[in-house]
C-alpha cells in the first residue's frame, strides 16, 4: 500500500506527478490561498509525510494530531512556521531547501537596495501619473551606490553570495554575525563590525539573518537611531526582525533615508500598514527566491527529501543532522 503525503499548496504538475509514482498524494486545491487551520488539523491524522511552506504554521497543536508522520518537507529555508523541538521529540524528521536559492534571493536583495537608492518605483510611479512637466537638475535625486559602504548582518550563504555583488559595484563591505568568521574576511575582501560600529558606518544595510525568537525586533527604534541620516535598510530575511513602527518612525521623520523590504511582521502585509504609505519604502511580496529555475528547484527539493526519508533513508537537508 502507498503512503499518503499531504501538500499544503498547490505545486505544478511536475513535482505532484512525480510525488505519485510513489505516494497517494492529497494536496490543498488552491494556489494562492493558504489551506485553512481546520483542515490541516484534519489531515495530518492519517499521513506519512508533510510538504509545507512557510504560511503554515506546524505547531505543537497541529504536531500532537498526528499519528504517523514521519517527514515534514518544508520549501524553504527558513523553518520558524514549525516546531522543531517537539517535532524532534516526536520523531518527525524535519527538512528545509537550502543552497538553491541564495544566487536568486542575492540577486533579489542588491535589485532591493538598488531599487530603494535610486527611487525606482516612487520615479515610475511619478511618470505614470502624469506628473513629469520636465527635467529638473534636482528631481528625484537618490543615493549612489558605486564605492559606498554595505554592511550585511548575517554572513551565511545570502550574504557571501551578496557581497560577490558589491564588489561589482566598488563597496566596502561590513559585516556583523553572531559567529565572527575570520576565514572570509580576507577571502571576501570583507571587515568585521559590532554591530552598533556597522548601523553607524553604512549606508545600507542588509538583514540576511535567520529567524529566532532571540532576534525579534533586533532592529528597533535605538538601532535605526544609530543609522546615518543618509542610510538605506533592506530586509530580504524575515519581518520579526524589524521593530515596524520604529521603522515607521525613523523614516518619516527623516531619520533614516529610505527602506526596501521584501518581508513583513505580517503577510500578506494589511492594506492600510503605515509603511506603505511611504514613498522613501520600496515593498515586494516575499518574492526572495522567486525566479521560476529557483522555485521549481525547490519543489524538487522537497520532494526528494521526502522520498528519501520515506525510502528509510537519511534526509538529503535535513534541519538537524543525524
Amino acid at each position: 500500500m502507498k503512503r499518503t503525503i499531504y501538500i499544503t499548496r498547490k505545486l505544478p504538475e511536475e513535482i505532484v506527478g512525480k510525488l505519485s509514482r510513489q505516494f497517494h498524494v492529497k494536496m490543498w486545491s488552491e494556489e494562492n490561498v493558504p489551506v485553512p487551520r481546520d483542515v490541516l488539523l484534519k489531515e495530518i491524522e492519517e499521513i506519512d509525510g508533510l510538504i509545507c511552506l512557510i504560511t503554515e504554521k506546524i505547531d505543537e497543536e497541529v504536531l500532537s494530531k498526528a499519528k504517523q508522520l514521519k517527514v515534514i518537507s518544508n520549501i524553504a529555508v527558513g523553518y520558524n512556521n514549525i516546531d522543531i523541538g517537539y517535532a524532534t521529540e516526536k520523531g518527525i524528521v524535519v527538512t528545509n531547501t537550502p543552497g538553491v536559492l541564495t544566487e536568486t534571493t542575492a540577486d533579489l536583495t542588491f535589485a532591493l537596495l538598488m531599487a530603494a537608492a535610486r527611487r525606482v518605483v516612487e520615479g515610475s510611479d511619478f511618470l505614470r501619473s502624469g506628473e513629469w512637466g520636465a527635467w529638473s537638475l534636482m528631481q528625484m535625486t537618490g543615493q549612489d551606490i558605486f564605492g559606498a559602504t554595505l554592511g550585511i548582518i548575517g554572513l551565511g550563504r545570502i550574504g557571501e553570495a551578496l557581497v560577490k555583488r558589491a564588489k561589482g559595484f566598488d563597496m566596502n563591505v561590513l559585516y556583523y554575525n553572531r559567529t565572527r568568521k575570520q576565514e572570509k574576511e580576507e577571502m571576501l575582501g570583507i571587515h568585521y563590525r559590532e554591530m552598533k560600529d556597522l548601523l553607524e558606518e553604512a549606508d545600507f544595510v542588509c538583514l540576511l539573518l535567520p529567524y529566532s525568537p532571540e532576534v525579534h525586533h533586533l532592529i528597533g527604534k535605538e538601532e535605526l537611531s544609530h543609522m546615518k541620516r543618509n542610510a538605506i535598510l533592506i530586509n530580504t530575511a524575515r519581518g520579526g526582525i524589524v521593530d515596524e513602527e520604529a521603522l515607521y518612525d525613523s523614516l518619516k521623520n527623516a531619520e533614516i533615508w529610505g527602506a526596501g523590504l521584501d518581508v513583513f511582521e505580517q503577510e500578506p502585509i494589511p492594506m492600510d500598514h503605515p509603511l506603505l504609505s511611504l514613498p522613501n519604502v520600496v515593498t515586494l511580496p516575499h518574492i526572495g527566491s522567486a525566479s521560476l529555475k529557483t522555485r521549481m528547484q525547490m519543489a524538487h527539493l522537497a520532494a526528494d527529501n521526502m522520498m528519501s526519508v520515506l525510502a528509510g533513508e537519511e534526509a538529503l537537508t535535513p534541519v538537524i543532522k543525524p
